[in-house]
């Protein structure tokens, strides 16, 4: 994820980053200016088309479409910016809980089980955003034996309860004691499976689609009315409208999916460090 200041207004303006959808649809603005060149060359220069033809009252179809064609690409924004907000509040979660079960397991377990808790809690969070990312990062297992081909974060959840179960039944944690914490563990998985209903299910195929090929055909057909109008000035017109439509599209398509390592994908990095810090601090 790119931190920033949002004050700085010119930096943005004037500076290309890493996530800036113009370094991806460079070569494809210059092949859409070359052909919407090509195509007002054909029409005035060659056929000489008059501009009484046909082809520019095309542009009233432009006009009719274009506000609908808005208001389908603000939807497509705002419904990947939902699921990228959704991804955000399901991590802010995990840190929560795994803060509160640090803090009520802190006064309740020795030496021995504090180190146990103080890696596994931290553990789960790295293990999750690793399952999300379908990779695997082999730690030292010194507390746990994990199997890399079944749902580590399972395996982890599932090891952290056993964990409390035998001191519960050692009578280091009383009944009232193991309800109080089983709610913070069983939180663990609700946030994973939540986690993984975002990754696993897209947008549906045909409306993915659909928004493809409308951009395709709105941004071919352009040159065909205003050639007449704005001659070879529409070459630049053309490549800019398709870095205004291509770019929304490429944003939906890299945040709908957060847990990435995208640009703009969630911070899980820092927030799995976060949570190892903190946890640490308490139950050091």
């Amino acid at each position: 994820m790119i931190y920033y200041n949002p004050k700085l207004w010119f930096s943005f303006i004037f500076q290309v980053h890493k996530g800036d959808t113009l370094r991806k649809l460079f070569p494809l603005m210059v092949s859409v200016a070359a052909y919407a060149g090509l195509v007002t060359w054909l029409i005035t220069d060659l056929l000489h088309v008059p501009d009484t033809n046909v082809l520019k009252k095309v542009s009233f179809v432009h006009q009719t479409i274009g506000f609908m064609f808005s208001l389908l690409l603000a939807f497509r924004i705002n419904s990947a910016y939902d699921r990228w907000w959704e991804g955000r509040k399901l991590w802010g979660s995990l840190v929560n809980n795994s803060r509160n079960l640090a803090i009520k397991l802190k006064h309740l377990v020795g030496k021995d089980d504090a180190a146990y808790f103080n890696y596994s809690i931290a553990r789960y969070a790295r293990a999750l955003k690793d399952h999300l990312r379908d990779t695997y990062t082999n730690e030292e297992q010194t507390f746990m034996q994990l199997d890399s081909n079944k749902h580590v974060p399972n395996q982890i959840a599932s090891s952290i309860i056993g964990r409390i179960y035998k001191l519960n039944q050692a009578g280091i944690i009383n009944p009232e004691q193991l309800v109080s914490i089983t709610t913070e563990i069983t939180s663990f998985t609700d946030i994973c499976g939540a986690c993984e209903r975002i990754k696993k299910t897209p947008i549906p195929f045909s409306y993915n689609v659909f928004i493809k090929k409308f951009i395709f055909t709105y941004i071919i057909t352009l040159p065909f009315t205003w050639a007449f109008d704005l001659k070879y000035f529409v070459m630049p017109c053309i490549a800019f409208i398709l870095f205004v439509f291509a770019s929304i599209e490429l944003i939906a398509e890299e945040i709908e999916d957060p847990f990435g390592k995208d640009p703009n994908d969630l911070p899980l990095d820092t927030i799995c460090q976060n949570i190892e810090l903190h946890v640490g601090e308490i139950l050091s």
